[in-house]
């Protein structure tokens, strides 16, 4: 979840919001230190921090917070078992923040930094008792260092340490993958050489790049990013995948098409000089093995299946 750009979707449509954030997990709990969940004064909510009888407790608390107005943030300790009946059975921290309309400017900063993929934030307590944050791009991303109640500065992960996919095309299929992953810990940006192919509004995570020249994109990708190559032309795919694997830096590289597709890009490359311990890491057809279907949908919710196993460290299922 885009935290921050979801606070500011919920200023903008409602006046204010809460950031709930566990601060601190000692033992089992449903969720891990870091796990946010953004509430609106209507009620509504987007992310989780565990869901039962926590979430139930800390959505009261945070539209009680919302009522008193913007303030110090508020932190409260909680033994899942004995306080909540849980089986958890460890005790977790949350914090719960209000935001209004004199935070847009600096939640504009924050949301921009969690959609470059900024890993994480410098955090301390204000002598107002409120959460200053700075974007840290020097630091990578991660888990939430101990935020204990006397600690004078401490690291958040930015965006759930969400991971850089390199979506390029813009047709059925890329518009569909680009729906999916809108709600996955992923930050997507979406390349086509043809601006009229994009459409007018893109899911938050998802930048829309025009380059007349798709494949120079790969430079600036950082390491271990995911590649999703499904152009509208098989020469354009070519040139990305080649690209893409003569690097020898990125976390998948996943193609569109067949395997009779594949073979023919393979002889290709292989003609070119790559190795064959570059062309080995070429991911064709992409999606989990077993689901055929071709509907757009189909294919994106299998690929960002892939990707989820990329994301983990797994291994996607390679066609020979």
């Amino acid at each position: 979840m885009l935290a921050f750009r979801r606070l500011l979707d919920a200023i903008e449509a409602e006046g204010s919001a809460a950031l709930v954030t566990l601060a601190r997990v000692r033992g089992s709990s449903p969720r891990e230190a870091g796990a946010r969940m953004v509430v609106r004064p209507s009620g509504g909510f987007h992310g989780t921090i565990g869901g039962g009888a926590l979430e139930w407790v800390a959505l009261e608390a945070a539209r009680a917070a919302l009522t008193a107005g913007r303030a110090a943030a508020l932190r409260r300790s909680l033994a899942l078992g004995p306080e909540l009946a849980q089986c958890c059975g460890g005790r977790v921290d949350w914090r719960i923040e209000i935001f209004d309309a004199r935070d847009v400017e600096d939640l504009r900063a924050l949301a921009s930094a969690e959609r470059d993929g900024v890993g994480s934030l410098t955090a301390r307590l204000g002598a107002d008792g409120r959460v200053e944050r700075r974007p840290d791009r020097e630091r990578p991303g991660g888990r939430l260092t101990e935020s204990l109640p006397e600690a004078e500065t401490w690291t958040e992960p930015l965006g759930e340490s969400a991971r850089a996919v390199y979506l390029f095309g813009a047709g059925h299929v890329g518009r569909a993958l680009a729906l999916a992953l809108a709600p996955l810990p992923f930050v997507v940006r979406w390349i086509d050489s043809r601006r009229e192919a994009f459409p007018a509004r893109a899911p938050g995570n998802v930048a829309l790049i025009h380059a007349l020249e798709p494949a120079a994109e790969l430079a600036v990708a950082p390491d271990g990013a995911l590649i999703v190559v499904m152009t509208h032309s098989h020469a354009l795919d070519l040139d990305i995948v080649a690209a893409a694997l003569s690097a020898d830096r990125f976390g998948y590289v996943g193609l569109i098409g067949s395997a009779t597709k594949r073979a023919r890009f393979l002889r290709q490359m292989r003609d070119a000089g790559l190795t064959e311990a570059m062309l080995a890491k070429l991911v064709c057809p992409i999606g989990v093995p077993g689901i055929a279907g071709k509907d757009p949908a189909v294919i994106a919710a299998s690929t960002a299946a892939h990707l989820l196993m990329a994301a983990e460290g797994g291994e996607p299922g390679r066609s020979a």
